[in-house]
């Protein structure tokens, strides 16, 4: 990161050559922009159609045997998970990713604290598991319990990559490389969406996975992630010097101040990722509720099968 005196942020001239290879929008942003500037033209919408079209088929293949598949589950991956991360990269907030950092972490947020968490919601695993012939079930199964995925799906090795990440993003110069470099910003987004769901899945996710921790432990690893998250808000927001060096002011807009926006992007990050924190929180009571009563169920009908084989066994005597 450079030093960029706020004085003099605005009279910066604008420079073509880094405005070609980012691609920054330099008109305002307004609402409207999040609605005209919408594109398809990238692999990411095709990885989400494609997405949607195989979860699709799978409910379909599972309702023409007759088996039911909750509705919830479809509503929630399709809707707020690939819909969530069409919303941030498909749209104008897309288009204004490396215009402005306060939209660049609004993606940041929903690609990697709230699209994973629908997504783990919707089970597309599970779905997989039930819908796929015996020799594409086997390989999944074997993909599943192999010692990469053991190790990647590790609950303390997911949290690490998802809390260092973004220091290691926005504190070196790799953020300014991916402003420049339109396939870097992209493979950005896909890093985003990738430690998400490592961190979400074993945590709130209902597809089988190797050594899933207790309810208990899941809820102090959320909870261990939220001061990360406060602290590299607020030194976002403190921060003395310009993330991206003269990126933002090379773009000479008048109707944003670079260090207006980045301090607006650092409270989106704190109080976006304490919210999302206590939420999960949230998710992991009710599931810890639900699988407690599971198994007081479980108990009561095994004692009532007991008390049935005790009352047989009385009778025949």
């Amino acid at each position: 990161m450079l030093h960029v005196d706020p004085g003099s942020a605005s009279a910066v001239p604008p420079a073509p050559d880094v405005l070609a290879g980012g691609g920054a929008e330099t008109t305002p942003f307004t609402i409207s922009t999040i609605f005209t500037h919408a594109t398809l033209n990238s692999w990411l919408a095709v990885g989400l159609v494609l997405a949607a079209g195989c979860y699709l088929y799978g409910v379909h293949r599972l309702r023409v045997r007759g088996h039911h598949w909750p509705p919830l589950r479809t509503v929630l991956f399709l809707g707020p998970g690939l819909g969530g991360i069409a919303a941030v990269t498909l749209t104008g907030l897309g288009a204004y990713d490396t215009t402005l950092l306060s939209v660049h972490m609004v993606q940041h947020m929903v690609l990697s604290m709230v699209a994973p968490i629908f997504l783990a919601l919707g089970a597309p695993v599970t779905l997989a598991l039930r819908t796929l012939g015996k020799a594409p079930r086997r390989r999944l199964l074997a993909v599943l319990h192999s010692r990469v995925v053991k190790v990647v799906t590790f609950p303390l090795f997911a949290y690490a990559l998802f809390v260092v990440n973004p220091f290691v993003l926005y504190f070196s110069g790799i953020y300014r490389w991916t402003l420049e470099n339109p396939l870097g910003h992209e493979l950005v987004h896909a890093h985003f969406i990738l430690t998400g769901c490592l961190f979400f899945w074993p945590l709130v996710g209902l597809d089988p996975l190797p050594g899933r921790w207790p309810y208990p432990a899941r809820a102090l690893l959320m909870v261990l992630s939220v001061p990360f998250h406060t602290v590299l808000g607020l030194t976002v927001m403190q921060s003395t010097t310009l993330f991206g060096g003269d990126w933002y002011p090379s773009l000479a807009l008048g109707w944003a101040d670079p260090w207006s926006d980045q301090k607006a992007a650092g409270g989106i990050l704190w109080a976006g990722g304490e919210f999302v924190s206590v939420t999960m929180l949230g998710v992991l009571v009710v599931q810890w509720v639900r699988q407690s009563e599971r198994e007081a169920r479980r108990v009561d009908r095994e004692l009532d099968r007991q008390e049935a084989r005790e009352r047989a066994a009385g009778t025949s005597v």
